[in-house]
């Protein structure tokens, strides 16, 4: 049931005796509730598959491979320590998929 004042669910509350429904703006539902039942009716959910796929490659850019030597690379960034400390860049070869840090 929902407030007639301001819309929200009321949220049924003791007083006494007597239950009643409360809203949180200060309204209150006179009407004795204790002899009501409430139900809540749950649709069943629709399966959802989870493609473990990249959509997008990372973005692709001239760096040095330090093990193979490639010039292209894709790289990405995380954020490995404390929220005030810069992020961390990742790159992965294009050629010998090797990934390292960028510590620059």
């Amino acid at each position: 049931m929902f407030c007639p004042k301001c819309g929200s669910i009321l949220i049924p509350k003791s007083e006494g005796n007597k239950k009643i429904l409360h809203c949180k703006c200060g309204h209150n539902n006179t009407k004795d509730i204790s002899t009501m039942t409430f139900t809540e009716k749950i649709d069943k959910c629709k399966k959802i598959e989870v493609i473990d796929k990249e959509i997008e490659p990372h973005p692709l850019t001239e760096i040095d491979c330090p093990k193979c030597h490639n010039k292209n690379a894709r790289f990405w960034t995380r954020q490995t320590r404390a929220s005030d400390e810069p992020e961390t860049k990742f790159y992965k070869c294009e050629k010998c998929k090797h990934v390292w840090r960028d510590y620059h």
